[in-house]
């Protein structure tokens, strides 16, 4: 048996991996790619046809609804004051000194 060099033995696979990579996928592969994706989003929905309908929301009124956002909105202005976890028993005696 003769030993095939490594120059060739290198070029050979070579060659046949890129031949590899242009081989056709599966149809069963294809056919239900991101079926995964579809199905988690339509798990994770409430009412689907909520789009469809017009109906308003009860219980908040436009008035109320209106302040609501607008509180929303501003409390992003300034950020809330920074609360100090370490003044805990600070500078408090505890009796017997």
């Amino acid at each position: 048996m003769k030993k095939i060099p490594g120059l060739a033995l290198v070029s050979t696979t070579t060659i046949g991996l890129l031949l590899a990579g242009c081989a056709a996928t599966s149809p069963n592969v294809d056919s239900r790619f991101g079926s995964a994706v579809t199905a988690a989003r339509t798990a994770q929905m409430i009412d689907p046809g909520a789009g469809a309908k017009s109906a308003t929301v009860a219980g908040v009124d436009g008035a109320a609804a209106a302040g609501a956002m607008e509180r929303y909105r501003t409390s992003f202005k300034t950020p809330p004051e920074p609360v100090n976890v370490f003044n805990i028993g600070v500078g408090a005696s505890s009796g017997g000194h």
